[in-house]
Protein backbone atom coordinates (compact mmCIF):
# COMPACT_ATOMS: atom_id res chain seq x y z
CA UNK A 1 0.00 0.00 0.00
CA UNK A 2 1.00 3.60 -0.68
CA UNK A 3 2.83 5.57 2.24
CA UNK A 4 0.54 7.39 3.99
CA UNK A 5 1.70 11.52 4.42
CA UNK A 6 2.48 13.06 7.75
CA UNK A 7 3.43 16.62 8.44
CA UNK A 8 6.60 17.04 10.78
CA UNK A 9 5.36 20.39 12.11
CA UNK A 10 1.71 19.58 13.57
CA UNK A 11 1.98 15.45 13.28
CA UNK A 12 -0.74 15.76 11.37
CA UNK A 13 -1.22 12.26 9.02
CA UNK A 14 -2.83 12.01 5.51
CA UNK A 15 -4.27 8.82 3.91
CA UNK A 16 -2.76 8.01 0.51
CA UNK A 17 -4.77 9.06 -2.95
CA UNK A 18 -4.97 11.42 -6.00
CA UNK A 19 -6.96 13.88 -3.54
CA UNK A 20 -4.62 13.84 -1.04
CA UNK A 21 -3.20 17.43 -0.17
CA UNK A 22 -0.17 19.17 -1.73
CA UNK A 23 0.63 21.03 1.52
CA UNK A 24 -0.53 20.26 5.54
CA UNK A 25 -3.12 22.54 6.96
CA UNK A 26 -0.64 23.73 8.72
CA UNK A 27 1.61 25.41 5.75
CA UNK A 28 4.05 23.19 5.90
CA UNK A 29 5.59 20.88 3.28
CA UNK A 30 4.30 17.22 3.87
CA UNK A 31 6.65 13.96 4.38
CA UNK A 32 6.30 10.47 3.87
CA UNK A 33 5.17 8.58 7.02
CA UNK A 34 7.46 5.62 6.26
CA UNK A 35 11.13 6.20 6.06
CA UNK A 36 12.55 2.76 5.10
CA UNK A 37 15.97 2.18 5.61
CA UNK A 38 18.26 -1.41 4.66
CA UNK A 39 19.64 -3.41 6.99
CA UNK A 40 23.09 -4.85 6.96
CA UNK A 41 26.54 -3.67 5.40
CA UNK A 42 26.46 -2.43 1.59
CA UNK A 43 28.20 -4.28 -0.95
CA UNK A 44 31.52 -2.28 -2.72
CA UNK A 45 30.74 -0.89 -5.75
CA UNK A 46 32.43 -3.34 -8.34
CA UNK A 47 29.69 -5.94 -6.50
CA UNK A 48 27.05 -3.57 -6.78
CA UNK A 49 24.44 -4.27 -9.90
CA UNK A 50 24.01 -0.70 -11.01
CA UNK A 51 21.63 -1.76 -14.14
CA UNK A 52 18.92 -0.36 -12.41
CA UNK A 53 20.16 3.31 -11.82
CA UNK A 54 18.94 5.01 -9.08
CA UNK A 55 16.50 2.42 -8.20
CA UNK A 56 19.05 0.21 -7.21
CA UNK A 57 18.87 2.00 -3.80
CA UNK A 58 14.59 0.91 -3.60
CA UNK A 59 15.40 -0.44 -0.09
CA UNK A 60 15.92 3.10 0.75
CA UNK A 61 12.67 4.39 -1.56
CA UNK A 62 9.15 4.52 0.19
CA UNK A 63 7.83 4.08 -3.41
CA UNK A 64 7.44 1.18 -5.55
CA UNK A 65 9.54 1.52 -9.16
CA UNK A 66 6.70 1.97 -11.89
CA UNK A 67 7.70 4.36 -14.00
CA UNK A 68 11.82 4.54 -15.35
CA UNK A 69 14.22 4.71 -17.87
CA UNK A 70 16.92 2.98 -15.61
CA UNK A 71 18.16 6.22 -15.13
CA UNK A 72 21.16 7.45 -12.53
CA UNK A 73 24.54 6.23 -11.43
CA UNK A 74 25.81 9.56 -13.35
CA UNK A 75 29.74 9.90 -14.12
CA UNK A 76 31.54 11.31 -11.01
CA UNK A 77 34.90 11.96 -13.10
CA UNK A 78 38.40 13.93 -12.08
CA UNK A 79 38.49 17.27 -13.11
CA UNK A 80 42.01 18.16 -12.27
CA UNK A 81 42.17 21.73 -13.93
CA UNK A 82 39.67 22.38 -11.19
CA UNK A 83 40.88 20.14 -8.11
CA UNK A 84 37.54 18.75 -7.89
CA UNK A 85 34.99 16.13 -8.50
CA UNK A 86 32.10 16.70 -11.00
CA UNK A 87 29.17 14.51 -11.29
CA UNK A 88 27.80 14.38 -14.45
CA UNK A 89 23.46 15.15 -13.94
CA UNK A 90 23.34 16.05 -16.95
CA UNK A 91 23.62 12.77 -19.08
CA UNK A 92 20.18 12.13 -17.50
CA UNK A 93 17.39 10.94 -20.21
CA UNK A 94 15.56 14.90 -20.41
CA UNK A 95 19.26 16.62 -19.95
CA UNK A 96 18.91 17.60 -16.15
CA UNK A 97 19.12 16.12 -12.84
CA UNK A 98 15.24 16.85 -12.35
CA UNK A 99 15.11 13.19 -13.74
CA UNK A 100 16.00 11.99 -9.98
CA UNK A 101 12.38 13.24 -8.66
CA UNK A 102 10.25 12.24 -12.08
CA UNK A 103 10.81 8.90 -12.32
CA UNK A 104 9.99 8.65 -8.12
CA UNK A 105 7.01 11.30 -8.60
CA UNK A 106 5.59 9.86 -11.48
CA UNK A 107 5.87 6.14 -9.91
CA UNK A 108 4.15 7.91 -7.11
CA UNK A 109 1.63 9.03 -8.95
CA UNK A 110 0.75 5.35 -10.72
CA UNK A 111 0.50 3.91 -7.31
CA UNK A 112 -1.66 6.55 -5.99
CA UNK A 113 -4.46 5.75 -9.08
CA UNK A 114 -3.73 9.09 -10.37
CA UNK A 115 -4.96 10.13 -13.99
CA UNK A 116 -3.32 13.34 -14.70
CA UNK A 117 -0.61 15.53 -13.55
CA UNK A 118 0.22 19.14 -13.38
CA UNK A 119 3.59 21.31 -12.42
CA UNK A 120 4.77 24.16 -12.82
CA UNK A 121 8.60 25.11 -13.73
CA UNK A 122 10.87 27.17 -14.82
CA UNK A 123 11.61 24.25 -17.87
CA UNK A 124 14.01 21.69 -16.77
CA UNK A 125 11.29 20.14 -14.00
CA UNK A 126 8.02 20.40 -16.86
CA UNK A 127 10.06 18.68 -19.24
CA UNK A 128 10.92 15.89 -16.92
CA UNK A 129 7.84 15.55 -15.58
CA UNK A 130 6.22 15.97 -18.87
CA UNK A 131 8.79 12.85 -20.24
CA UNK A 132 8.27 10.65 -17.37
CA UNK A 133 4.25 11.63 -17.71
CA UNK A 134 4.39 10.16 -21.20
CA UNK A 135 6.64 7.58 -19.84
CA UNK A 136 3.67 6.08 -17.42
CA UNK A 137 1.15 7.08 -19.83
CA UNK A 138 -0.60 9.71 -18.45
CA UNK A 139 -2.31 12.89 -19.09
CA UNK A 140 0.28 15.75 -17.94
CA UNK A 141 -0.36 20.14 -18.19
CA UNK A 142 2.62 22.24 -17.11
CA UNK A 143 2.72 25.70 -16.10
CA UNK A 144 5.62 27.40 -17.48
CA UNK A 145 6.89 31.58 -17.76
CA UNK A 146 5.75 32.70 -20.95
CA UNK A 147 9.51 33.52 -21.56
CA UNK A 148 10.54 30.12 -21.44
CA UNK A 149 13.23 29.14 -23.75
CA UNK A 150 12.29 26.83 -27.13
CA UNK A 151 14.27 23.72 -26.60
CA UNK A 152 12.66 23.34 -23.02
CA UNK A 153 9.09 24.34 -24.77
CA UNK A 154 9.04 22.04 -27.63
CA UNK A 155 11.06 18.91 -24.92
CA UNK A 156 7.72 19.68 -22.89
CA UNK A 157 5.41 19.62 -25.99
CA UNK A 158 7.09 16.75 -27.78
CA UNK A 159 6.30 14.39 -24.92
CA UNK A 160 2.73 15.12 -25.64
CA UNK A 161 2.08 17.26 -22.21
CA UNK A 162 0.50 20.70 -22.93
CA UNK A 163 2.53 23.40 -21.90
CA UNK A 164 0.61 26.73 -20.26
CA UNK A 165 2.65 29.85 -20.80
CA UNK A 166 1.88 32.17 -17.92
CA UNK A 167 3.12 35.99 -17.92
CA UNK A 168 4.72 37.59 -14.88
CA UNK A 169 7.28 36.34 -12.01
CA UNK A 170 8.17 32.54 -11.34
CA UNK A 171 5.45 32.78 -8.21
CA UNK A 172 2.63 33.79 -10.73
CA UNK A 173 3.60 30.26 -12.62
CA UNK A 174 2.88 28.59 -9.24
CA UNK A 175 -0.72 30.74 -8.52
CA UNK A 176 -1.94 29.77 -11.84
CA UNK A 177 -1.08 26.21 -11.73
CA UNK A 178 -2.46 26.08 -7.87
CA UNK A 179 -5.65 27.35 -9.16
CA UNK A 180 -5.54 24.55 -11.50
CA UNK A 181 -5.14 21.92 -9.05
CA UNK A 182 -7.45 23.35 -6.45
CA UNK A 183 -10.03 24.75 -8.42
CA UNK A 184 -9.91 27.81 -6.64
CA UNK A 185 -7.58 31.13 -6.45
CA UNK A 186 -4.77 31.20 -7.95
CA UNK A 187 -2.53 31.80 -4.55
CA UNK A 188 -1.06 29.88 -1.68
CA UNK A 189 -3.67 28.64 0.07
CA UNK A 190 -3.61 30.70 3.75
CA UNK A 191 -2.61 28.69 6.24
CA UNK A 192 -4.57 29.94 8.66
CA UNK A 193 -7.72 28.33 6.80
CA UNK A 194 -7.26 25.19 9.06
CA UNK A 195 -7.94 23.42 5.58
CA UNK A 196 -5.21 21.11 3.83
CA UNK A 197 -5.53 22.94 0.49
CA UNK A 198 -6.83 19.37 -1.61
CA UNK A 199 -5.93 18.32 -4.76
CA UNK A 200 -9.47 18.63 -6.36
CA UNK A 201 -9.44 20.47 -9.61
CA UNK A 202 -8.06 19.18 -12.79
CA UNK A 203 -4.66 17.26 -12.13
CA UNK A 204 -2.82 16.30 -9.30
CA UNK A 205 0.22 18.28 -8.32
CA UNK A 206 3.47 16.51 -9.44
CA UNK A 207 5.22 19.54 -7.83
CA UNK A 208 9.36 18.88 -7.95
CA UNK A 209 9.13 22.00 -4.88
CA UNK A 210 6.43 20.27 -2.59
CA UNK A 211 6.18 17.05 -3.22
CA UNK A 212 7.89 14.74 -1.09
CA UNK A 213 8.45 12.20 -3.85
CA UNK A 214 10.51 14.68 -5.59
CA UNK A 215 12.87 14.54 -2.97
CA UNK A 216 13.15 10.54 -2.28
CA UNK A 217 14.39 10.70 -5.89
CA UNK A 218 17.01 13.18 -5.30
CA UNK A 219 18.21 11.79 -2.29
CA UNK A 220 19.55 9.04 -4.20
CA UNK A 221 22.51 11.89 -5.74
CA UNK A 222 24.03 11.24 -2.43
CA UNK A 223 23.51 7.16 -2.29
CA UNK A 224 25.00 7.27 -5.49
CA UNK A 225 28.31 9.49 -4.40
CA UNK A 226 28.68 7.48 -1.25
CA UNK A 227 28.98 4.20 -3.49
CA UNK A 228 31.39 5.50 -6.04
CA UNK A 229 33.57 6.90 -3.18
CA UNK A 230 33.78 3.37 -1.45
CA UNK A 231 31.26 3.90 0.85
CA UNK A 232 32.61 7.40 2.48
CA UNK A 233 31.49 11.21 2.42
CA UNK A 234 33.01 13.80 0.81
CA UNK A 235 34.25 17.17 2.61
CA UNK A 236 31.94 19.24 0.74
CA UNK A 237 29.13 19.66 -1.98
CA UNK A 238 28.87 22.87 -3.51
CA UNK A 239 25.50 22.81 -5.49
CA UNK A 240 22.73 25.60 -6.95
CA UNK A 241 19.95 26.59 -4.50
CA UNK A 242 16.55 27.75 -6.56
CA UNK A 243 14.08 25.53 -4.48
CA UNK A 244 16.81 23.65 -3.39
CA UNK A 245 15.44 20.05 -4.54
CA UNK A 246 19.20 18.77 -5.11
CA UNK A 247 20.41 20.68 -1.99
CA UNK A 248 17.93 19.36 0.37
CA UNK A 249 18.29 15.81 -1.83
CA UNK A 250 21.81 15.29 -0.96
CA UNK A 251 21.59 16.32 3.00
CA UNK A 252 18.62 14.28 2.98
CA UNK A 253 20.31 11.11 1.40
CA UNK A 254 23.58 11.51 3.38
CA UNK A 255 21.47 11.49 7.10
CA UNK A 256 19.71 8.56 5.99
CA UNK A 257 23.16 6.83 5.00
CA UNK A 258 24.27 8.39 8.31
CA UNK A 259 21.21 6.85 10.36
CA UNK A 260 21.78 3.41 8.64
CA UNK A 261 25.16 3.01 9.74
CA UNK A 262 26.82 3.22 6.46
CA UNK A 263 28.88 5.84 6.06
CA UNK A 264 29.78 8.29 9.05
CA UNK A 265 29.59 11.60 8.59
CA UNK A 266 28.47 14.80 6.32
CA UNK A 267 29.94 16.44 4.16
CA UNK A 268 29.45 20.33 4.19
CA UNK A 269 26.56 21.61 2.10
CA UNK A 270 27.98 25.00 0.40
CA UNK A 271 24.97 26.80 -1.63
CA UNK A 272 25.38 28.92 -4.69
CA UNK A 273 22.54 31.35 -5.90
CA UNK A 274 22.25 33.69 -8.31
CA UNK A 275 21.83 37.48 -7.95
CA UNK A 276 18.81 38.99 -7.43
CA UNK A 277 17.55 35.87 -6.40
CA UNK A 278 18.97 34.95 -3.36
CA UNK A 279 16.41 33.97 -0.34
CA UNK A 280 18.95 31.91 1.53
CA UNK A 281 22.11 34.21 1.06
CA UNK A 282 19.62 37.35 2.35
CA UNK A 283 18.84 35.42 5.33
CA UNK A 284 22.55 34.22 5.73
CA UNK A 285 23.93 38.14 6.51
CA UNK A 286 24.11 38.84 2.35
CA UNK A 287 27.28 37.33 1.26
CA UNK A 288 27.77 38.45 -2.48
CA UNK A 289 30.66 37.86 -5.06
CA UNK A 290 31.15 40.07 -8.22
CA UNK A 291 28.78 42.40 -9.63
CA UNK A 292 25.55 41.26 -7.50
CA UNK A 293 23.81 44.81 -7.75
CA UNK A 294 21.62 43.71 -10.30
CA UNK A 295 19.57 40.44 -11.04
CA UNK A 296 21.36 37.50 -13.04
CA UNK A 297 19.29 36.67 -15.69
CA UNK A 298 22.05 34.08 -17.30
CA UNK A 299 20.88 31.80 -14.66
CA UNK A 300 17.17 31.52 -15.46
CA UNK A 301 16.83 27.85 -13.91
CA UNK A 302 17.37 28.68 -9.85
CA UNK A 303 15.27 32.30 -10.02
CA UNK A 304 13.45 31.91 -6.97
CA UNK A 305 12.16 33.75 -4.50
CA UNK A 306 10.51 31.94 -2.39
CA UNK A 307 11.57 28.23 -1.85
CA UNK A 308 8.98 26.00 -0.45
CA UNK A 309 11.27 24.45 1.79
CA UNK A 310 13.21 27.79 2.83
CA UNK A 311 13.75 26.92 6.43
CA UNK A 312 14.18 23.32 5.47
CA UNK A 313 17.20 24.52 3.25
CA UNK A 314 18.48 26.77 6.01
CA UNK A 315 18.33 24.19 8.82
CA UNK A 316 20.46 21.58 6.05
CA UNK A 317 23.15 24.73 6.46
CA UNK A 318 23.54 24.96 10.23
CA UNK A 319 23.63 20.99 10.20
CA UNK A 320 26.62 20.98 8.08
CA UNK A 321 28.10 24.16 8.75
CA UNK A 322 27.64 25.24 5.57
CA UNK A 323 27.10 28.41 4.13
CA UNK A 324 25.48 30.20 0.57
CA UNK A 325 26.69 33.20 -1.63
CA UNK A 326 25.29 34.94 -4.06
CA UNK A 327 27.27 34.92 -7.67
CA UNK A 328 26.67 37.68 -10.59
CA UNK A 329 26.61 37.05 -14.37
CA UNK A 330 30.26 37.77 -14.40
CA UNK A 331 31.74 34.57 -12.44
CA UNK A 332 28.88 32.27 -13.87
CA UNK A 333 29.43 33.47 -17.15
CA UNK A 334 33.62 32.53 -16.48
CA UNK A 335 32.81 29.46 -15.43
CA UNK A 336 30.53 28.52 -18.14
CA UNK A 337 33.41 29.36 -20.61
CA UNK A 338 36.01 27.47 -19.11
CA UNK A 339 33.57 24.39 -18.44
CA UNK A 340 33.03 24.36 -22.27
CA UNK A 341 36.60 24.82 -23.02
CA UNK A 342 37.09 21.83 -20.55
CA UNK A 343 34.50 19.74 -22.60
CA UNK A 344 31.81 20.04 -20.12
CA UNK A 345 28.72 21.26 -22.45
CA UNK A 346 26.62 22.10 -20.12
CA UNK A 347 23.73 25.18 -19.43
CA UNK A 348 24.28 28.31 -18.37
CA UNK A 349 22.86 27.86 -14.63
CA UNK A 350 24.97 24.96 -14.24
CA UNK A 351 27.44 27.09 -13.97
CA UNK A 352 26.53 29.22 -10.84
CA UNK A 353 28.02 26.20 -8.63
CA UNK A 354 31.15 25.65 -10.39
CA UNK A 355 31.72 29.51 -10.37
CA UNK A 356 30.85 29.51 -6.20
CA UNK A 357 33.26 26.73 -5.96
CA UNK A 358 36.35 29.21 -6.90
CA UNK A 359 34.52 31.84 -5.23
CA UNK A 360 34.38 29.42 -1.66
CA UNK A 361 38.38 28.75 -2.64
CA UNK A 362 39.65 32.58 -2.76
CA UNK A 363 37.69 32.93 0.50
CA UNK A 364 39.26 30.01 2.14
CA UNK A 365 35.85 28.41 2.59
CA UNK A 366 37.34 25.33 0.89
CA UNK A 367 40.91 24.30 1.34
CA UNK A 368 43.41 22.43 -0.93
CA UNK A 369 43.04 19.29 1.64
CA UNK A 370 39.18 19.08 0.96
CA UNK A 371 37.56 16.28 -1.17
CA UNK A 372 34.90 18.47 -3.24
CA UNK A 373 32.40 17.42 -5.50
CA UNK A 374 30.04 19.87 -7.29
CA UNK A 375 27.50 18.39 -9.48
CA UNK A 376 26.41 19.60 -13.50
CA UNK A 377 23.03 20.00 -13.25
CA UNK A 378 22.13 20.69 -16.82
CA UNK A 379 22.96 19.65 -20.55
CA UNK A 380 23.64 22.70 -22.57
CA UNK A 381 21.27 21.20 -25.42
CA UNK A 382 18.57 23.26 -23.09
CA UNK A 383 19.84 25.99 -24.13
CA UNK A 384 19.57 25.21 -28.26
Amino acid sequence: MPSALHCPACDRLYDPGPDEPWRCACGHALEFADRPRPQGEPLPLHRLDTSEGLWTFFEFLPIEKRVTFHEGFTPLVDAPEWDVQFKLEYVFPTGSFKDRGATTTLSRALELGVEKVIEDSSGNAGASIATYAARAGLEADIYVPADVTQSKLMAIQRADARPVRVEGDRQAVTAACLEAVEGEASQIPDAESGAAPRQTGSGWYASHAWNPAFYAGTMTFAFEIAAQQGWTVPDVLVLPIGHGTLFLGAYRGFSLLNEAGIVDGMPRLLGAQAAGHAPIVAELGGRTVADTDSDTDIADGIQITEPARKAEILEAIAETDGDAIALGSDPIESALDRLHRGGFYVEPTCAVAPAALEAYREAGTITDDDDVVVPLTGSGLKTL
